[in-house]
């Protein structure tokens, strides 16, 4: 059963659906080029009971992939229906109801891409994500796995990666989260998911990465050099893709914006009055004809090659002192590298150890001002503790502020017998201080500051971090969560390295958005796939609307090796008030190893001026 009616005083309407529990198996983790080799879909009502149920291996026609972890090898695939002959029945398992799935944006998407290749419509409305689920009840678990969620709600788990034992194992989970959630009165994250038909929905194919250092500009009269970054707009004589072509092939990197980082500009339209040709004029690039270009590629001089950066040894993270960004108009924010006294502690050596501790508290605070809210959190981060933005199993204080009292969250509060405490508590006890209560889990990872730094360790198995940013809902205006991939100028090598709702994923697959929830998204960075040139991924977001941040309140990041790994590090950033732009953190290079930076920098322009900024050419 799936019902939480009787644990609930009174039932939560918002959570009766009829609900679709989906496992998949798959060759890969890339749902454009991966396929679907088997699939598990139950159904239940409303009130809980079971009313449906379908599994099914696939042939996928091609290699099967990890045959380690699903045990599905080429044998045991052949005789398998394609999945455009299971199509029809999987959809209609899935019409009308909610799809349910642990790190549900992984099986809704290779659905998708399954029915677009059979030309087909994937009749799901709204998912939900048993992760993200969890992720607000917080749990006491090390990690969110399916297996470690399983252990701790009881429910007996006999066949991992087995799509049907899986999806058995998730209505436990399941069922068990939704109890957990009414009892602390959260609302579900229920995801609208907008129709996607088009089997061509996939990014397009990734521009060829330049392999040399930006020289900077063409002088007067002197040779085009290799990694200088080249513009077109305009006709051209020559075939566009030719042009390109030759130009790649000769080492210049091509770019489809122009910023005051730009080589030169290609027209025959000296009078231009494209975007291009103003934004030349305006930074002072210096502008070519086709035919004047066409000689100087025929002697492009060496360049400097990016440096490939050597893989550091595997470490504990190990918290750097907070470096403060520095903040500066837009159109690009700037950056101040650490300086040399400040750089974390080696890798070979042993991580501090007052970062986190295994019951540390995570305390609420409720009522005030926004700036009154916000100075509490930073206190409880100064005290080693963790900021709660909402109620969940983890939070083990609360802190009232002038006008708490008649938060709806309080009645929760007193039910859940939590200690509340006025704001001068904040100021007594000493840092190292912990909870005692053994029921009361803690969380674990650094705790950093706005501007706080840790250095990355290199993973075993790959170099795929997880970014989370969540809120609390008090507004109904719209976040959207980006990622820009930077070179060493601080700009995009093409529009597609601007990742946003409608290009969720860069062009080499290294970077991806993920929406988890109304008020929770995250970026998925690929470190492995990311090419040399690449020096940072910035992750910022934006208000859609008139509201600013100060009526959002805070935004919490936390940065983990997986989407159910345990967090490396957290951070509360709450600083924004007039804000409508907010960067929130960055992976950068430093020497060997790659880094992750809390940033927490406003601007009160809007979206669009923080993407020019960054060189992603706005139609």
């Amino acid at each position: 059963m799936l019902s939480v009616a009787p644990a609930l005083d009174v039932p939560r309407p918002d959570y009766a659906h009829d609900w679709a529990l989906v496992d998949v198996e798959t060759s890969g983790l890339v749902p454009r080029r991966d396929r679907i080799l088997s699939v598990a879909v139950l159904t239940f009502g409303p009130d809980g009971t079971q009313t449906g149920e379908f599994s099914t291996l696939v042939n996928p026609g091609c290699d099967p992939g990890p045959v380690h972890v699903h045990g599905l090898t080429p044998e045991r695939l052949a005789g398998a229906p394609t999945f455009d002959q299971v199509a029809e029945r999987v959809g209609a398992l899935l019409r009308d109801r909610v799809l349910v799935a642990h790190n549900a944006q992984f099986d809704y998407d290779f659905l998708a891409h399954e029915f677009a290749r059979a030309r087909l419509h994937l009749p799901v409305t709204q998912r939900l994500c048993t992760l993200a689920l969890n992720r607000r009840v917080e749990p006491p678990t090390d990690d969110l796995s399916l297996a470690s969620l399983a252990a701790h709600y009881g429910v007996p788990q006999t066949r991992a990666h087995d799509a049907l034992d899986d999806t058995r194992v998730l209505a436990g989970i399941f069922r068990a989260s939704l109890t957990e959630a009414a009892r602390l009165d959260l609302p579900l994250p229920l995801v609208p998911c907008p129709p996607r038909q088009d089997p061509q929905f996939a990014p397009n194919p990734p521009k060829t990465p330049c392999a040399f250092r930006n020289p900077g500009r063409l002088e007067p009269g002197g040779p085009l050099v290799q990694g200088m970054k080249i513009a077109i707009t305009g006709e051209t004589t020559t075939a566009r893709a030719e042009l390109v072509g030759r130009s790649v092939g000769a080492g210049l990197n091509m770019m489809a914006s122009v910023s005051r980082h730009t080589s030169v500009l290609v027209t025959n339209e000296a009078a231009s009055a494209s975007a291009k040709a103003r934004r030349a004029a305006a930074e002072g690039v210096p502008v070519l004809d086709e035919d004047t270009f066409l000689r100087l590629l025929e002697d492009v001089r060496p360049g400097t090659p990016h440096v490939k950066q050597s893989p550091a040894p595997t470490a504990p993270p190990a918290t750097a002192p907070a470096e403060a960004p520095a903040p500066e108009p837009l159109p690009v924010p700037a950056r101040t590298e650490p300086a040399p006294a400040a750089v974390t502690t080696p890798p070979s050596a042993p991580a501090p150890t007052a970062v986190a501790t295994p019951r540390r508290r995570r305390v609420l605070v409720l009522g005030g001002t926004h700036e009154a809210a916000s100075a509490a959190r930073v206190r409880i981060v100064e005290r080693g503790w963790a900021a709660a933005l909402n109620l969940s199993a983890s939070v083990t204080d609360v802190v009232l502020l002038p006008g708490g009292e008649t938060d709806r969250r309080m009645a929760r509060v007193t039910a859940l017998e939590l200690p509340v405490h006025a704001p001068d508590w904040l100021g007594a006890p000493p840092a190292s201080e912990t909870v005692a209560a053994p029921d009361r889990p803690g969380t674990a990872g650094a705790v950093l500051p706005r501007g706080g730094v840790v250095d990355l360790p290199t993973l075993p198995s790959n170099g795929r971090w997880h970014l989370g940013a969540s809120w609390a809902r008090q507004s109904d205006c719209e976040i959207d969560v980006v990622a820009f991939v930077l070179d060493e100028d601080e700009q995009v090598s093409c529009d597609g390295d601007f990742v946003f709702y409608g290009a969720p994923e860069s062009p080499d697959g290294a970077v991806r958005l993920l929406c988890d929830g109304p008020t929770e998204q995250s970026v998925t960075v690929d470190l492995t796939v990311l090419p040399p040139a690449v020096r940072r991924v910035a992750i910022a977001a934006a208000i859609d609307g008139a509201a600013v941040f100060g009526d959002i309140g805070a935004v919490q990041i936390t940065l983990a090796p997986g989407s159910d790994a345990p967090v490396t590090a957290q951070a509360t950033l709450d600083a924004a008030t007039s804000e409508r732009t907010l960067l929130l953190a960055e992976l950068y290079r430093r020497g060997p190893l790659w880094r992750f930076r809390a940033v927490g920098q406003g601007y009160d322009q809007g979206l669009e001026d923080l993407v020019r900024g960054y060189g992603v050419e706005v139609k």
